[in-house]
């Protein structure tokens, strides 16, 4: 066909330019309609326990969005500061999920284990005392406000019915593997039989305090980048 003609003419230019893009669209689309899942599967990947839960609503309640990412990008300056780059795979289980670009503070998507629960006590209660170049405010008010976990087990319940594969057993357990995990229980065995071995149990001072907001926060981040064992080789980011 003469491409002159093709350009003279507006309505066959549109008409050619409709076709090419259907049939490009078509191509990139209807093979996901084919596909279980986007995400490739990671060893070690898990819904959160009740204690991270609940901490992941503080941690979005308290806008920490705001000023920390969790998105390590595959760069070798962001490799070298933070760690291994973040996968799909490690936000499966979020609604919503932390990604982002902004960071007043540092990205926290490897934080787990990073820092001891003092010193994150140390951290919420004031910033400047492990950190004085810090801009963040103070969060005194998380050790000081009991946490409120009787809806937990709804609350599985419901991201259950968006695809998190929380077990009927898990839902069941939920209140006391929130105490387990924040130390107030024993009950060690049946919380890493749900949620497997790599469960941070908090520490917790003498006496009988009662599980804080800031403790379900705590589990939170010392969970965050734990999981995944990258010593093994991972995907790579596409």
């Amino acid at each position: 066909m003469n491409h002159a003609s093709i350009e003279k003419s507006i309505p066959l230019m549109a008409i050619l330019t409709l076709l090419v893009v259907a049939i490009g669209g078509l191509v990139e689309i209807v093979p996901l309609f084919y596909l279980k899942s986007t995400i490739e599967k990671v060893e070690g990947m898990r819904p959160y326990t009740p204690l991270e839960l609940k901490g992941r609503d503080i941690y979005i309640r308290e806008g920490c969005y705001n000023c920390h990412s969790q998105m390590i990008r595959p760069f070798r300056d962001e490799d070298q500061r933070y760690g291994h780059y973040s996968l799909a795979a490690e936000s499966m289980y979020d609604h919503p999920f932390q990604w982002g670009s902004k960071r007043t503070g540092p990205d926290l998507a490897r934080v787990g284990g990073k820092y001891s629960t003092l010193w994150h006590q140390a951290h919420m209660r004031r910033p400047k005392d492990v950190a004085p170049e810090s801009v963040m405010p103070a969060y005194p008010w998380l050790e000081k406000t009991e946490l409120d976990f009787a809806d937990v087990g709804k609350r599985m319940e419901a991201l259950a019915k968006v695809g998190v594969p929380y077990s009927r057993e898990q839902i069941t357990h939920a209140a006391n593997d929130l105490k387990t995990q924040a130390g107030l229980n024993g009950e060690l065995q049946g919380l890493q039989q749900r949620y497997g071995k790599r469960v941070t149990i908090g520490e917790r001072e003498p006496g009988n305090h009662p599980i804080t907001e800031l403790d379900a926060l705590i589990g939170y981040l010392q969970m965050l980048g734990t999981l995944v064992d990258f010593s093994v080789p991972q995907p790579q980011a596409r």
